[in-house]
């Protein structure tokens, strides 16, 4: 199976659940930001730049839990910043999987082995690591040399103590996709079971703090409809762990509509809305940041800043949603998952 059966029926149930109660807007994965910080300056990144201000400040971690609770998704994506920055990761992550959450590590692997001890191996914990190709465009991307090498290092430690491992890579204009699936057969040698991939585009605070790296890095929605389809061979290859819907709509095969209010991100400001890359507004409660949000105008067509988004985030959980309305999409699902 491509996912864990306690991931696999938690999700479905969830999903039937909210189905059977009649809710349209729901929560599937929180994207959990306990700290700004990071100990890379990473090209494509406009976190750090846009949280000068509160660079510093730190979520506690029965801030984390409450808003866990409060929340109710089943899947929590521990992000930032870098996580394993983070002074008391190992108790947040512990308490999450108490609560029966799946948790997903999002991380540089800077740290991984010296904060591997600090935590248990279970089917409810994922560490994803963040690799955008082999070593000299990894560290380029990165902007220091000798951190895929620790990525590396770090990815074969937890595999061998029985972690489950998935990777995380960007395309960008100057991908070269050939090297994605050269890393992805190297990644699959040393234990790595999924792997994750998102397009690069444009979103609001690269565009303002680094314009000239944003037109030489990033791609319009037409950019990465052709290069998604020339891979998309390629792509069969591998143990993606992104749906075969969300594949499609990268590849220009199929729409999807920006379901962001599904995948909402808690940080030290708040709930940030709309989405993950557009901070508009900050609310205090989950329930605030959907009612309060005039959906409607966001998403391609609507906001310019969001014509070229094809962000997982967004529309990754309109798939998942999609596949429940129609059987031909259910069934490719199932296949998909069992493959």
């Amino acid at each position: 199976m491509r996912f864990p059966l306690s991931l696999t029926t938690s999700l479905t149930g969830y999903l039937l659940k909210q189905k059977m109660a009649g809710r349209k807007r729901f929560p599937l994965v929180l994207m959990l930001e306990p700290l700004h910080a990071c100990n890379l300056t990473c090209t494509g990144c406009g976190r750090i730049r846009e949280y000068a201000a509160t660079i510093r400040e730190r979520l506690s971690v029965e801030d984390c839990l409450a808003s866990a609770d409060e929340c109710g998704a089943p899947v929590v994506s521990v992000c930032g910043g870098e996580p394993l920055l983070y002074k008391g990761i190992e108790e947040l992550v512990a308490k999450l999987v108490e609560r029966k959450k799946h948790v997903y590590i999002c991380t540089n692997a800077m740290l991984l082995e010296k904060k591997l001890a600090g935590f248990h191996p279970t089917s409810r914990l994922f560490i994803n690591v963040h690799l955008d190709g082999m070593e000299v465009t990894h560290d380029r991307m990165v902007e220091r040399e000798g951190c895929f090498a620790a990525a590396v290092a770090g990815v074969k430690a937890a595999v061998a103590a029985g972690f489950q491992v998935t990777t995380n890579t960007t395309v960008y204009k100057e991908t070269d996709m050939n090297e994605v699936g050269v890393l992805w057969a190297f990644l699959s040698e040393l234990g790595v079971s999924g792997f994750m991939v998102s397009p690069a585009y444009a979103y609001e605070t690269v565009n303002m703090t680094n314009p000239d790296s944003a037109k030489q890095l990033f791609m319009t929605r037409d950019d990465v409809h052709a290069k998604f389809r020339a891979a998309k061979p390629m792509l069969k290859r591998f143990r993606i762990v992104a749906t075969p819907l969300y594949l499609d709509f990268l590849c220009g095969e199929r729409e999807l509509d920006c379901a962001a209010w599904a995948n909402p991100t808690r940080n030290v400001g708040g709930w940030r809305g709309p989405c993950y890359l557009l901070g508009d507004a900050h609310y205090k409660t989950y329930a605030e940041l959907v009612t309060a949000t005039d959906w409607s105008k966001y998403g391609p067509g609507n906001d310019p800043r969001c014509e070229h988004c094809l962000m997982h985030c967004g529309f990754e959980p309109s798939a998942v949603m999609a596949a429940n309305r129609r059987f031909g999409d259910m069934l490719k699902m199932a296949v998909w998952q069992m493959t």
